[in-house]
């Protein structure tokens, strides 16, 4: 199998238009500017922190799922850095805007995080590790690229550089290839109908980020 050839190659190329959108929407383009409202923010770290308990979780079942002893524990440790995320980055934030335990227990997840986190689960229970790990992928490549992407442009003394600095940094980008790496290996295996359905789950969650961004900047609560 050729470079082209490769799962996440494709991927991207069928997806690039998207990732464009999720690039220059308003959300992350206020996020640049550091001009992106309190209460955006807030309603974005707030239901991040509900949905990287989710992405932990399905990572810890697609470490159950690896074929391998080394893609075991690659997982493994990925489900329990999601959670640390969410302990430091979003602790330092929720500290900064008043959101107590109380507050966090009693704010519903939003529709869109919802739709991803239950998505997400669903996948991991009732699909093969393969197609988990494609629908897996986009949270982790698309915070990458939009997280490098606004450290090149972001304002001075920006108000969000914590967050910017957590998904532009080394530690994170390292996380991410391995990542792709893994996804690209089970792939090279995989018949093409399984492929097929690896696309399907990458294309769908990469849909979602760009709800869940969008959601954010609509301060989106349930209407009922």
């Amino acid at each position: 199998m050729t470079s082209t050839d490769l799962f996440s190659r494709v991927a991207w190329q069928q997806n690039a238009r998207a990732y464009e959108t999720v690039r220059t929407m308003p959300f992350n383009a206020e996020l640049a500017a550091g001009t992106l409202s309190e209460a955006r923010f807030k309603h974005y770290i707030t239901q991040d922190a509900h949905y990287l308990i989710g992405f932990g979780r399905a990572l810890t079942l697609a470490a159950a799922k690896a074929p391998t002893p080394e893609r075991l524990i690659q997982f493994a440790k990925s489900g329990e850095g999601a959670i640390t995320v969410e302990r430091a980055l979003h602790g330092s934030f929720f500290e900064r805007y008043g959101i107590t335990a109380d507050v966090f227990n009693n704010t519903p997840l939003s529709p869109a995080c919802h739709h991803y986190v239950s998505y997400l689960l669903a996948t991991a229970y009732g699909e093969p590790y393969e197609v988990l790990l494609g629908a897996l992928l986009p949270c982790f490549w698309i915070y990458a690229e939009v997280g490098r992407d606004i450290h090149s442009r972001a304002a001075a003394a920006n108000p969000y550089q914590a967050w910017i600095d957590t998904y532009a940094g080394e530690q994170f980008q390292t996380a991410v290839r391995a990542t792709i790496e893994a996804t690209d290996e089970i792939a090279a295996t995989a018949s093409g109908s399984l492929r097929e359905r690896m696309h399907g789950a990458f294309t769908r969650a990469t849909q979602l980020e760009w709800m869940f961004w969008d959601s954010a900047y609509r301060l989106e609560t349930w209407p009922l």
